[in-house]
Parts: structure tokens; C-alpha cells; sequence
């Protein structure tokens, strides 16, 4: 971390010269600004890289680094609003809207503002990822024969068999696809399985990214409850009997946002009752590798008990990495495996070369093993220190299920502050969400997570996006005084 900032105060310094410098001046070198600001020459260098990417300077190999001639002066605007005419015709005729509303799935994807800590967060911390094992077998990838030739379309021989042996059952390598992550993955299932127009069964609550992927489809997402352990069968039946659906998509390990674990009792029935719909069911098998250290053993994946190809599976390696390193695995057993093929293919052409050969050269490596040992033990003492820190300091807020694996909790607030609480203020989620942004934390509502009306107000807290157990107590204790000014409304009033 202390690099990163370094390349970005070296930066700020050198914009703030550049216009001391003619147009086609020549800078200092690299080695006299390495003496004159005491920073490494790689953080030099990323320094004039970052200028370049700004248009401010140019860097000629072996010559040096330049200012950059002005650019010319830009031509006006142009009338873009026509667009609102013709997208809101071509959409005339949708029986569903595919304008899709992308705030669920960005509140976990951008960083927040500077001094504001992280419990929005969907991906590890730096400090939790493999940054050296990434490094070095990203350097041993870019070395391998043919690392930069096209691969097979359907990836690479050997990251295919590595990851049909961690689904396990009678998986082959042969009915596995490389993807570009597990979001890539499960947009690719959606419209291989599901025409426009049809209803695809989720859970409730569920991953807002999956409903943004099924709106984007023109798909029309139907609630099924989630309690404790998993997906009710009752009501799954229920809905795929009232609504006809031939798709079904759930976490059976870890759900996100609830943690839950689907029971052993409900396996068998969640596939029984989807194979005599005659329907799929998409296994989101998300984090299984950020498994706590007081888990236990793992029941299998879904698709590893269904030999009548029920089950279209998606595991992935990016939530147990980094969000950049985007591989994972979409597995399926008979004819809709071409499907899935075709409309992959169409989509992307392939994933790169080099970046399936580096992760072929991570797994293999013995830091593999041994990251996964010691993110398990981190995340249970994360979520261990949050759990602590909300029982002393936010007793209002319910906890009704402590998941063994993920990186966060999911909470519900009092009944009735979903918006129409007089204690609570007249925003709900929205009021605590905007209270603990201003109080330094930033956190996830949970409206996003419910495809129909929720059933009660909550939000989801990261432990996996912070620096360690210091931001996490100290995020809880922002988060205290952002629930009381919530309580107490914009004029103090209760």
C-alpha cells in the first residue's frame, strides 16, 4: 500500500511542474527525480505512466519523458437527445423492461471516498489477496510455450480438469467451459436457458447482480424465500407450479446475502422438484473458497449429486484472488453444454491465454494452499471482531444467522424502519445508509437484494474490504453514531 501511494503523491508533484516545461520540454531523467523526490525507480516510472495516461507527458524509450503538446481545443457538444425517442421505442415491446437499474451492484464495486472505510465492500482487502503468488505466477505464465497464442475455445485442458476435480462427481473436464468470471458465467447460463419474456426463479433475498443480469435479459426474476437453511422447498415448488419457470437460480454454500447453507434434507428436494418441472437449476457456487476456520467439512456442490444435468454450474476464482483476476468455471452435463458453448463463444471469442496459464500456475503452487489456510483463519477472526463489535455497541440490530464462510453479515434493523418507523425517521435503510456515509463508513442497503417488496429493512456489512480488526471495530463505532442521528431524523426529532 505504501508504494501505491507513493506513485500517486510522485504524480501530484509532477503534474504540479509539468507546465513549467515548454510544450516538447524534456523532463529531469528518472535518476534525478529518483534522487530529488527519494522514491524507488519503479515508483518513477508509474508515476510518468500515470502522466502519460493523462495526455501530459510522453515517454520516448531511451530518451527520456517530454511534455506533451497541447491538445486541440475539443468540438462542441452534439444533441443527444434523440436517444430518449429511440430507446424508449425499442423497448416498446418488451414484456419485460431491459432498462436495468446497475446501484446494487455498484455499491460493491466502487471505492469509496477517501477517510471512509469499506463494509460495502464485494471483493478482498489487498492485504487478504495473493499479490505475490499473483505476481510471480502471472511472470511464469508470460514464459510459458504459446502463453500469448489463442486458446482452446473452451480454455485450457488443464484448468478445466482442475476445475471439474473441485466440483467433483462424475464432472470431466469435457463439461467444463472457461469464463470470464462468475458474472460473465451466470449471463451466459441466463440466456442459454430462459427466452426473453420468461420468469426465472431466484432467492429472496439474492445477489443484486443476479437480478440486474436476469432484467438485462429481459427475464422476469420471481422471489422465493430464503430462511436459515437455504431455499424453502415448499415454496419453490409453489412458484415453479404458478409461474411455469424452467430456471431456478440459487447459492447453495454461503448465500449471499444471508450466509445460509443449504440443509442436507433440501439437496435431494431442491433437485427432485426442478427435474420434474422440467427446469434447470444455476448453481452460483461463489465463495466456497473463503470458507472460516470453524466451518467444518463443505457438503459438495450441487452438480456433483445430479447425473441427469439438472444443475448448470459456476464456481470461480475471483472472490478468493483479487476482482481483476476474472476465471472461473461454468459446468454442465448433456445437450446444453453446446448451448452454453455457442452463446460463450459468441459472446467473448475466449479468455485470454496468458491469464488462464496464471491461474493454472497459482493453484499449482504450494502459496495456494497456503493463502486458503490462512484467509480462512483471517476471516474468522474478522468476522468474529465485527460480530463482538456489533453485540457491545448496535444490540438494536439483529443478527439471526452467523455464517461459516463469505466475508460479511447480513442484519436486519428494528421492525417498522423500513421507512414508515416515526423513531427511526421517515428513510429507512436510506437514512442510515446516507447517516454512516457521513459518519466515515460505508455500508450496502438492502432493498437492492429483494426482487418484490422485503419483508423488513436491512443491511449487509463487509469484513472483507477493510485493512484488518482496527478498521472493523472502528467502523462499528461510526456506525453507532450514524444509527442514533438515523433515529433521530434530520431535526433531532423522535
Amino acid at each position: 500500500m505504501q508504494q501505491r501511494s507513493s506513485v500517486g503523491e510522485l504524480a501530484d508533484k509532477l503534474r504540479r511542474e509539468v507546465d513549467r516545461y515548454s510544450p516538447g520540454g524534456k523532463l529531469p531523467s528518472s535518476r534525478a527525480l529518483v534522487e530529488r523526490f527519494r522514491v524507488s525507480p519503479v515508483t518513477v516510472s508509474r508515476a510518468l505512466a500515470q502522466l502519460a495516461a493523462e495526455g501530459l507527458v510522453v515517454t520516448r524509450p531511451g530518451a527520456g519523458a517530454f511534455r506533451a503538446h497541447p491538445h486541440p481545443a475539443e468540438p462542441p457538444a452534439g444533441d443527444t437527445s434523440w436517444q430518449e425517442v429511440t430507446l424508449s421505442a425499442d423497448g416498446a415491446a418488451d414484456v419485460v423492461p431491459r432498462t436495468v437499474d446497475a446501484s446494487g451492484v455498484a455499491v460493491s464495486l466502487s471505492v469509496p471516498p477517501p477517510g471512509v472505510l469499506e463494509f460495502s465492500g464485494g471483493y478482498l482487502h489487498p492485504s487478504l489477496q495473493p499479490e505475490r503468488a499473483m505476481a510471480a505466477a502471472l511472470a511464469r505464465a508470460g514464459r510459458r510455450p504459446g502463453a500469448w497464442g489463442r486458446p482452446p475455445l473452451e480454455g485450457l485442458p488443464e484448468l478445466r480438469e482442475w476445475f471439474a476435480r473441485g466440483i467433483g462427481g462424475a464432472v470431466t473436464a469435457a463439461e467444463v467451459l472457461i469464463a470470464a468470471g462468475g458474472q460473465a458465467a451466470l449471463a451466459t447460463a441466463l440466456r442459454a436457458l430462459a427466452p426473453p419474456g420468461a420468469p426465472v426463479l431466484v432467492e429472496s433475498p439474492t445477489y443484486p447482480g443476479m437480478l440486474a443480469l436476469a432484467r438485462a435479459a429481459g427475464l422476469r426474476p420471481v422471489p422465493v424465500p430464503v430462511d436459515p437453511d437455504g431455499v424453502r422447498p415448499d415454496l419453490l415448488a409453489d412458484a415453479f407450479h404458478a409461474t411455469g419457470a424452467r430456471v431456478f437460480v440459487c447459492q447453495p454454500l454461503f448465500q449471499n446475502p444471508t450466509g445460509a447453507v443449504l440443509a442436507p434434507a433440501r439437496r435431494g428436494e431442491v433437485l427432485r422438484i426442478a427435474r420434474e418441472a422440467g427446469a434447470f437449476v444455476v448453481e452460483d457456487d461463489f465463495v466456497r473458497r473463503l470458507v472460516h476456520a470453524d466451518a467444518g467439512p463443505l457438503p459438495r456442490p450441487l452438480a456433483a449429486d445430479d447425473p441427469d444435468g439438472v444443475v448448470v454450474h459456476v464456481g470461480s476464482l475471483t472472490k478468493a484472488t483479487s476482482p481483476s483476476f476474472r476465471v472461473s468455471a461454468l459446468a454442465a452435463h448433456g445437450p446444453v453444454l453446446e448451448r452454453l458453448r455457442a452463446i460463450q463463444v459468441v459472446d467473448s471469442f475466449f479468455v485470454p491465454r496468458p491469464l488462464q496459464e496464471a491461474a493454472l500456475e497459482l493453484v499449482g503452487s504450494p502459496a495456494w494452499p497456503r493463502h486458503l489456510r490462512a484467509l480462512s483463519a483471517e476471516l474468522k477472526a474478522r468476522r468474529d471482531t465485527m460480530t463482538g463489535a456489533l453485540a457491545r455497541h448496535l444490540p438494536e440490530l439483529a443478527l439471526p444467522h452467523i455464517p461459516s464462510g463469505g466475508y460479511h453479515l447480513w442484519l436486519r434493523l428494528p421492525d417498522g424502519t423500513g421507512g414508515t418507523s416515526r423513531a427511526f425517521g421517515s428513510g429507512g435503510e436510506a437514512a442510515l445508509t446516507a447517516a454512516a456515509l457521513r459518519a466515515g463508513v460505508a455500508l450496502t442497503p438492502g432493498r437492492p437484494y429483494f426482487s418484490a417488496e422485503p419483508p423488513a429493512a436491512h443491511i449487509r456489512l463487509s469484513f472483507a474490504a477493510v485493512a484488518g480488526a482496527g478498521e472493523i471495530a472502528e467502523g462499528v463505532r461510526r456506525l453507532r453514531t450514524a444509527y442514533d442521528e438515523a433515529v433521530r431524523g434530520p431535526a433531532g426529532a423522535v
